[in-house]
C-alpha cells in the first residue's frame, strides 16, 4: 500500500507546485495548461503519457482543443501521495 501524504507534506507539495491546486471535494490535484492550437495540447499529452509510463503513475486527463486539464491523486493511496509529487514536478519540468 502506498502511504497517503499528510497534511504538512500535502502544504509542501502545493508551495513547492504552485500552479496545481486541490481540487474540490476529493484528495487530488489539478492543473489546466493552454497551448497555441490542438497540436501543441497532444503533443504534450504525449510527453506527459510518456513520463506516467517510466513513473507507473497514470493521470486522469481532459483535452478541449488547446487546453489540457490534468488531476493527480493516488487510488493505491485513496488520495495524494508522493507519486503524484513526483509527476506533477515531472510535468512542471516539461512547460
Amino acid at each position: 500500500m502506498v502511504a497517503k501524504l499528510d497534511d504538512a507534506a500535502r502544504a509542501a507539495l502545493l508551495a513547492a507546485h504552485p500552479d496545481w491546486a486541490m481540487e474540490d471535494g476529493r484528495d487530488a490535484i489539478t492543473r489546466t495548461f493552454r497551448f497555441a492550437d490542438f497540436s501543441q495540447a497532444f503533443a504534450f499529452m504525449t510527453r506527459v503519457a510518456l513520463l506516467a509510463e517510466a513513473q507507473d503513475h497514470h493521470p486522469e486527463w481532459s483535452n478541449v482543443y488547446n487546453r489540457v486539464t490534468i488531476a493527480l491523486t493516488t487510488h493505491d493511496a485513496d488520495g495524494l501521495s508522493e507519486r503524484d509529487a513526483r509527476m506533477a514536478a515531472a510535468i512542471d519540468a516539461l512547460v
